[in-house]
């Protein structure tokens, strides 16, 4: 209740002898709350609330610069207080991709968000946003055994087994690391897509943004965690995004299925670090709300891994905590 009263007291100096409502908005998985302000005269804005002690605005800044000279619908910048971590921005509205995606809208709204990607990736240079290297990524991988095998399921690695995995990890980690890189969104999904009555999308909670390998928002938008479609589909899709994409100039491989494959080991890296998140947000933040969508994350991971055989002891671990253990022995 602090923090909100700062922000009262913020918004009233703002704007001395306006009358002002203020109501919850979303919250993410992070520290970061939103709120909608409206205004007496209809007008709404968001306040982006995020204590300096746990999270900076900065970079969320620095990214909403880079994105926004892009013709990107990403919100306005109103007003802001660094130093308490107060943002005040433009209102994209409430209503989620998620929200209006059906069989009929996809195709369309799809569309939007591949031409709204690749206007971003056409702008990517390094030296400009955090590179996504081995460590981060390799990171980001570790959370899966850490927090989905030994907390959630309790399954506790040997050495050996440690090792093994981490050989796997190596193999994906060198198909992602050999993709050019462009600027990732990082969570470019259906849930940070706002649908809007023009300039589809508006795009949200980009903060994290690096230079990464170029498949890996296509992978966090057709290998959505919070809605699934058949394979055939997103596929058609992945196919679009690359035809647009080479007539952009932007350096996807020349070879179709050569980029297929590097999108789908991309978007297992992004999976098994997503099972790892959850798990946290659960185990650790108290944040139930994200167990729900295990099982889809742990299909796709399933599915990609039965493809490769370089893949398979995943797939082993993941039967081992599912009680699917084969008769012969857990090896790898």
């Amino acid at each position: 209740m602090e923090r909100q009263q700062q922000i009262i007291d913020w918004l009233t100096a703002l704007w001395p002898g306006r009358q002002f409502s203020l109501l919850p908005a979303s919250a993410d998985a992070s520290f970061r709350r939103y709120f909608r302000v409206t205004l007496d005269d209809g007008s709404t804005a968001i306040v982006m609330d995020a204590p300096p002690a746990v999270e900076d605005c900065r970079p969320w800044l620095h990214v909403q610069q880079l994105f926004s000279v892009t013709g990107a619908h990403v919100p306005s910048i109103l007003a802001q207080d660094i130093e308490r971590g107060f943002l005040l921005l433009s209102d994209l509205g409430s209503t989620t991709y998620l929200s209006r995606l059906t069989a009929d809208t996809a195709p369309t709204m799809y569309g939007d968000a591949i031409t709204a990607l690749i206007k971003i990736q056409q702008v990517s240079r390094p030296g400009v946003l955090p590179d996504y290297d081995h460590a981060l990524l390799k990171r980001e991988l570790d959370l899966f055994p850490a927090w989905y095998l030994a907390r959630h399921h309790q399954l506790t690695l040997t050495d050996t087994l440690r090792a093994e995995l981490d050989t796997v990890f190596e193999r994906i980690l060198v198909v992602n690391l050999a993709e050019p890189r462009v600027f990732v969104h990082r969570d470019y999904h259906s849930r940070n897509l706002m649908h809007l009555t023009s300039a589809n999308p508006g795009i949200i909670d980009f903060q994290d943004a690096v230079y990464g390998p170029i498949s890996y928002d296509v992978a966090s938008l057709f290998k959505d965690a919070y809605i699934t479609w058949d394979e055939e589909t997103t596929l058609d899709w992945l196919v679009r995004y690359w035809d647009q994409a080479r007539k952009a100039g932007l350096p996807v491989a020349t070879d179709f299925a050569l980029f297929h494959r590097s999108y789908e080991w991309m978007g297992l890296q992004r999976h098994l670090k997503v099972l790892g998140i959850f798990a946290r947000l659960y185990h650790r933040d108290g944040k139930d709300g994200y167990l729900k969508d295990l099982p889809v994350v742990e299909q796709y991971v399933r599915k990609t891994c039965e493809r490769y055989a370089g893949l398979k002891p995943i797939l082993k671990l993941l039967d081992q905590v599912s009680g699917q253990v084969q008769r012969d022995g857990y090896t790898f």
